[in-house]
């Protein structure tokens, strides 16, 4: 028996001795009823990720009991401080989670927390003194030449050569993994003036994002054409299985980066298009921004970018230098 099974506390006592049943919550239970409303009304007003976020915190939460404490479930009224800390030193020694995904499934976690809390089945918050800190993280993206490297890369294994192509995909248009995975061909539109663009409407924000479609990318496109359901424009995997793949691409091109397919829109905008001397705004529109400060992020300046602009600039100026040579 675990030292948790083993609390006596003077309510059971009081409890047992009238002959008084207890009404006894427990996290799992309240965890997999949340999930279980949650999944119903995916499609409606809940995207099908955020459902499984939380189905990954509870199946966490259940492994984290059993390695530490030897129990399939816990009573939400014996959840304390020390609970939370151990759930954190186990997400980042045996997950290896870093500290802003540690947070991530603290809050999740402490969601269904405060749900207890607002229906009385616990008393005292074990969040109260407990802080979650986010860390200002660096958006990791690839230099232009890292994005050739793969892209020139031959592989000998199939399933490596498409997740390849999903993301080089992506960096060439901007689209979050989800929106590559939903993409179809109603999605994919022939101007006025014959030119080709991808129109949708994020899954993440429902905001609508118009991107031209590159040649690389109609490349892709072409290649799978035909291999695939009718209405389909990419084969797409799982997000986990993509995101574990990149990781064998990343030791065979020789790139020593953490490589998901998230940073194929990071390289989209940083690589592909600002550093490109393309618009803050023009980049914000294609990647479906409402805000134009979301789009800042992404706006850093290279040692590459400032000696372009300072080649261009000095191009501009020549006048002015000889005018003033003259003046001495």
């Amino acid at each position: 028996m675990s030292d948790r099974e083993a609390i006596v506390t003077a309510e059971k006592i009081k409890n047992a001795f009238l002959g008084l049943e207890t009404h006894n919550e427990t996290l799992l239970g309240l965890f997999n009823k949340h999930n279980q409303d949650l999944e119903a009304q995916i499609g409606k007003c809940i995207r099908r990720d955020t459902y499984q976020r939380y189905v990954r915190t509870a199946k966490l939460l259940e492994e984290f009991m059993k390695y530490k404490y030897n129990i399939y479930d816990i009573s939400l009224k014996e959840i304390n401080h020390s609970f939370l800390c151990d759930f954190d030193i186990y997400l980042k020694t045996i997950h290896s989670c870093g500290q802003n995904t540690s947070v991530k499934f603290m809050q999740r976690f402490k969601s269904i927390i405060l749900i207890a809390k607002n229906n009385g089945w616990i008393h005292s918050d074990p969040y109260s003194n407990y802080k979650l800190h986010l860390v200002k993280s660096e958006r990791e993206y690839l230099t232009e030449k890292e994005l050739e490297n793969i892209m020139k890369k031959r592989f000998t294994i199939k399933r490596l050569e498409q997740v390849r192509d999903m993301f080089i995909f992506s960096c060439f248009t901007g689209l979050a993994y989800i929106d590559v995975y939903n993409l179809r061909k109603n999605n994919i539109w022939n101007t006025f003036d014959n030119s080709l663009w991808i129109i949708g409407k994020r899954v993440k924000t429902n905001v609508t994002y118009r991107v031209p479609l590159l040649d690389i990318p109609r490349l892709i496109i072409e290649k799978y054409s035909g291999t695939i359901p009718e209405n389909q424009v990419l084969p797409v995997i799982s997000n986990q299985k993509m995101n574990s793949y990149l990781k064998e691409i990343a030791d065979l091109c020789g790139i020593d980066k953490n490589l998901s397919f998230h940073v194929a829109r990071h390289t989209f905008a940083t690589t592909v298009t600002l550093s490109k001397g393309v618009s803050i705004e023009s980049v914000s529109k294609m990647l479906g921004h409402t805000n134009i400060r979301t789009t800042q992020i992404y706006a850093r300046i290279t040692d590459n970018k400032i000696k372009n602009d300072m080649a261009a600039l000095a191009g501009k100026i020549k006048n002015l230098e000889t005018s003033f040579a003259i003046n001495q």
